[in-house]
């Protein structure tokens, strides 16, 4: 693992349509040293209608999904001034469209890469505009099937950008059970691509688990307080715990960057020696006396006597002098 995989820490609706709160999150993530923010990007009436439905009935103020949309739209210039903020704290910006009016507004800000969400893996008209633009592309992985995620991946191999797949469980919040930690290698394994998770917990146990695995990516989503207003507060993480979890990531990195050898012993030779052993007698023992088990301790440190693994050797031999109890035993002291 050569590279520190990188937290991406998803806002989604944490602001509930307020571009102050937005403006304010972003400086909250990135004193938590995560490298990139995400948002997503709405626009009612391209990709809803009245028929549209709520995931969960979350909202007292919004009369339908279509009214919640519209009232999550931010417009242009607000985006580009969204992204600047990431930018001027050390962030990346990242964003999920969630309509080809939003694949054009990214890029037309300049967006580094796109994250396409679970739910539109078969939406190929999407997925057409985004890899018009030649950008790097995420892929989650929540809703689809492997022969819906086979066809993605197919899809933008062959582009510029390049792809990574994120293993996902649309679930909100989802349960350790649920969290399909198994499916990270086989991602790998079956696609060859960078692999990475997309959680929605609200802890920060399965994207740690994630990173020992071999994620290169992990996303989580991000809040101020898990009792605020919207649908996703319930499976993010608050800013304490993003620092945790920033900080864990690095470790769990720097850890598989350096890989351990058990034959190598150098750097705890002095260690072996404070609490390594040498024989000692357990009591007095005459000379003359056969030595039986029950005549031997292995006390610290090591080198004052024979090694404890020789204690074999001396068994049914004399001892060739008086041993109080707690000499260090000699290989010479017995005949």
């Amino acid at each position: 693992m050569a590279l520190t995989p990188q937290v991406v820490v998803e806002i989604g609706q944490a602001h509930d349509g307020s571009v102050g709160i937005l403006h304010s999150l972003i400086d909250a993530i990135a004193s938590t040293g995560a490298p990139v923010i995400k948002f997503q990007m709405h626009f009612a009436g391209a990709e809803s209608s009245r028929f549209d439905e709520f995931r969960i009935q979350f909202s007292r103020v919004d009369a339908t999904r279509f009214d919640y949309w519209k009232r999550m739209e931010l417009s242009v210039p607000q985006w580009r001034e969204i992204k600047s903020h990431c930018e001027s704290v050390g962030c990346e910006f990242l964003c999920t469209p969630f309509s080809v009016k939003a694949v054009r507004v990214l890029d037309e800000i300049g967006a580094s890469r796109v994250k396409v969400g679970s739910g539109d893996i078969g939406n190929h008209l999407l997925l057409e505009a985004i890899r018009r633009t030649g950008k790097p592309v995420i892929l989650s992985s929540g809703m689809s099937t492997f022969d819906e995620l086979d066809e993605a991946v197919a899809f933008f191999r062959a582009a510029s950008g390049g792809v990574t797949v994120m293993q996902c469980t649309s679930e909100y919040p989802v349960l350790p059970e649920r969290w399909g930690l198994n499916l990270i290698p086989l991602l790998r394994e079956r696609y060859g691509v960078p692999v990475g998770l997309s959680d929605h917990s609200g802890t920060i146990f399965p994207s740690l688990a994630a990173v020992a695995l071999g994620a290169e990516l992990v996303e989580v989503h991000g809040t101020f307080d898990r009792r605020m207003f919207g649908p996703d507060a319930s499976s993010s993480l608050e800013m304490e715990e993003l620092k945790i979890l920033v900080e864990g990531v690095r470790q769990i990195a720097l850890a598989g960057a350096h890989p351990q050898a058990k034959s190598d012993v150098s750097r705890v030779e002095q260690m072996r020696r404070l609490f390594g052993r040498s024989l000692t007698a357990s009591r007095d023992i005459p000379q003359g006396t056969s030595i039986s088990f029950h005549d031997l301790e292995a006390a610290k440190p090591a080198g004052h006597g024979l090694a404890p693994s020789r204690y074999i050797d001396l068994l049914g031999k004399r001892a060739k002098r008086d041993l109080m109890k707690g000499t260090f035993i000699l290989e010479s002291d017995f005949e």
